[in-house]
């Protein structure tokens, strides 16, 4: 790609506002996570009962909880888990989903049939009642909120692709592969997938968002990352019996979700814009504004 086509890319990604402000509030996310891996201001995990329930000063930024620890560090540390549980529900959903949705989609038939009403079961039972269910056998812990999180995502990735997936098999290259003589797996991998590709990434990308929700409302229902381990979902748990004595245990933790999930989201929608050929044109034709 030249220098010329980067310059253009760029300037055409720029003229997209949610774009360019949840790429900006996801950055400042993954920043701050990557931060509290070399730094933070205290230790996340020090008990500082003498100082317990501060307001936000020079030395706590953020102020201090019930036991003393500082909000900021323990901001910046929940973030870790935050992504993490992201990043690893989201691929549990890719890896499991979107081979799903091309398989049924090349194969037609019962085996669409198949996957399409598994997928249906599985909407049955929501991420939280799913990681309900799995704590219930297994404890709670981050562990199981991922793996219920992420079986949540499998049918909404599968469905997804399946549905971009028919409309790239009904092409005329599609037939014109297929009269070379080439099979479903090979036109599958080198037509199907590439075109469905960023219709998987801005689903991803929204999908992200929601993992992160779903993680601190685990966390809040006592089901997700245990103690000591920070999470802004128990924060918030935490900080309701101090409610009115401490505002700002809630307020901060509450806007980093908040930051958060909004900037993965307009991210998402940004993306979308930016791929679909048809949003863009319309953008630049001043039909979208």
């Amino acid at each position: 790609m030249s220098a010329v086509q980067r310059t253009s890319m760029l300037l055409v990604a720029l003229r997209h506002r949610n774009l360019v402000l949840g790429g900006t509030l996801s950055a400042l996310v993954v920043l701050l996570a990557i931060l509290s891996l070399l730094w933070t201001p205290h230790s996340a995990y020090e008990l500082d009962i003498a100082n317990k329930l501060k307001p936000p000063s020079s030395i706590h930024w953020l102020g201090t909880d019930h036991f003393g620890r500082d909000v900021m560090s323990m901001i910046m540390v929940g973030a870790q888990n935050s992504l993490i549980v992201g990043f690893v529900a989201v691929g549990i959903g890719l890896a499991v989903g979107v081979v799903l949705g091309l398989w049924a989609s090349a194969q037609r038939g019962w085996v669409e049939e198949l996957v399409m009403r598994l997928s249906d079961f599985t909407f049955a039972f929501p991420a939280i009642l799913s990681a309900i269910m799995i704590t219930a056998i297994l404890g709670p812990g981050i562990v199981n909120s991922v793996l219920a999180i992420g079986i949540f995502n499998i049918p909404v990735f599968a469905r997804v692709t399946r549905g971009s997936a028919n409309a790239i098999w009904s092409r005329e290259f599609i037939l014109a592969a297929r009269a070379a003589g080439k099979g479903r797996i090979r036109i599958t991998l080198e037509h199907v997938l590439p075109n469905v590709l960023s219709v998987i990434i801005v689903q991803a990308t929204i999908f992200f968002a929601i993992a992160i929700l779903a993680e601190a409302a685990l966390s809040y229902l006592g089901l997700g990352t245990q103690p000591p381990q920070p999470s802004w979902g128990r924060m918030l748990n935490e900080a309701q019996t101090f409610l009115y004595l401490s505002p700002h245990l809630a307020l901060f933790p509450g806007l980093v979700i908040v930051i958060s999930v909004l900037g993965f989201n307009m991210l998402g929608d940004g993306l979308r814009d930016l791929l679909d050929p048809r949003l863009s044109r319309a953008r630049l034709s001043g039909y979208v504004r």
